[in-house]
């Protein structure tokens, strides 16, 4: 039953990819049956001896790098993020005038989820009394990746290279940015990007549903995990199927990037 259900919830869920096209970065939106007809079988080595993700602390690189950075198995760091200021910086407004301020004409993604919203630009105009969840608005929840390099270096001001991530590996330049409040998140899906992530979570709580490919349901295990303010998860989205959910409390704020 729940390997129907499974299947049944990619079928009946908008699909899309990220993908590289003349190494620029780009979201496509396919027909469901198409998406999985083109998306590559995987061995199920990487998630048949996963059954746990740990949630841990003063994690080295190195050991890091033996156990998670390359091996698709999904962790939690718990101290990813307790020396950046964004924590204390990162807010609706702050990104609202951040934006407003740059003169930069930078084609970036936008990700509107289920909103009616068509660009981040549009996204930040709505009304003060949405953007703070007052009742009786309609809830939001969007995620764009900044390819502006002048915010670039202002959003890098507040957090840093995460310190577990092994010494000869660098950050992808390019930053992801999710935001919106208890309810909402992105539906189940797999990303067809070039490397693993790490998404630390600077404000708000997020439940994340890990499911392994379709092909690997018998070998493998499910997880439902939340990641707490402060909090980082690291995972390979290109192999395993996810979805979030913002739950009830503060807005939800998360950065991430790509490693190698």
């Amino acid at each position: 039953m729940m390997s129907f259900l499974f299947v049944l919830s990619i079928l009946l869920t908008g699909f899309g990819m990220k993908m590289y096209l003349n190494d620029s970065e780009c979201f496509l939106s396919m027909p469901n049956s198409v998406s999985l007809a083109f998306r590559p079988l995987q061995s199920c080595d990487f998630c048949k001896n996963v059954k746990e993700v740990p949630v841990l602390s003063n994690l080295s690189p190195e050991i890091f790098e033996k156990r998670f950075a390359y091996s698709s198995a999904p962790v939690i760091i718990a101290d990813a993020t307790s020396n950046w200021t964004a924590t204390e910086v990162f807010s609706f407004e702050y990104f609202r005038d951040l934006y407003s301020k740059s003169s930069s004409k930078a084609n970036c993604q936008f990700f509107p989820y289920k909103t009616e919203f068509k660009s981040l630009q549009e996204a930040f105009r709505m009304s003060d009394a949405r953007a703070r969840y007052e009742p009786g608005e309609a809830p939001w929840y969007f995620g764009w990746s900044n390819c502006d390099r002048e915010i670039a270096q202002e959003l890098r001001k507040h957090y840093g290279r995460p310190y577990f991530l092994p010494e000869l590996s660098e950050n992808n330049a390019v930053d992801w940015i999710f935001m919106g409040g208890s309810g909402l998140g992105a539906h189940m899906h797999v990303d067809n990007v070039r490397l693993p992530s790490w998404q630390a979570q600077i404000r708000g709580t997020k439940e994340w549903v890990l499911a392994p490919p379709p092909e690997c349901y018998y070998e493998c295990s499910w997880f439902t995990v939340t990641v707490h303010p402060g909090e980082t998860i690291v995972l390979d989205t290109n192999k395993w199927f996810h979805k979030t959910r913002v739950l009830p409390g503060e807005l939800s704020i998360v950065i991430g990037a790509e490693f190698d």
